[in-house]
């Protein structure tokens, strides 16, 4: 199934609230949508990059990037942005393809063992009574 675009501002701003990884030419952000559609990918570089031409050759280099990078790795259902950085235009280009590699792993891993507590995932809530016992409702 092909890799379609994010074009939405209300997309990238859904991604951002997700999970994300790091890497020295781009942060990857991903968000697992409701249904089980492709995968959707966007690509954002701000104005602290560079001029245009800068940003295009970034933006440019990241879409390649994906385009290169094994199309079943990106999960169905979900989105994801990169979002450029300068180093993004002096980096080698096989080193931008292990970084995305590493970061797409870093997410899927996330995914799996969030670090966010029951509380927050809607899970068991432990109750704390006055004497310090719990109890779980």
């Amino acid at each position: 199934m092909p890799v379609e675009r994010l074009r939405k501002r209300a997309d990238f701003l859904g991604v951002a609230t997700g999970l994300r990884a790091a890497a020295a030419a781009f942060v990857l952000q991903a968000r697992a949508r409701p249904d089980t559609g492709s995968s959707r990918v966007g690509f954002t570089v701000s104005k602290k990059v560079g001029n245009a031409v800068e940003r295009n050759r970034v933006r440019r280099r990241l879409r390649e990037v994906v385009r290169l990078s094994d199309a079943e790795r990106l999960r169905l259902g979900n989105d994801y942005v990169l979002v450029g950085r300068r180093p993004a235009l002096d980096l080698p280009f096989a080193r931008l393809i292990e970084d995305f590699s590493r970061a797409l792993d870093h997410v899927h891993r996330q995914r799996q063992t969030s670090r966010r507590p029951a509380a927050y995932r809607g899970g068991d809530q432990a109750e704390v009574s006055p004497t310090g016992d719990q109890k779980t409702s």
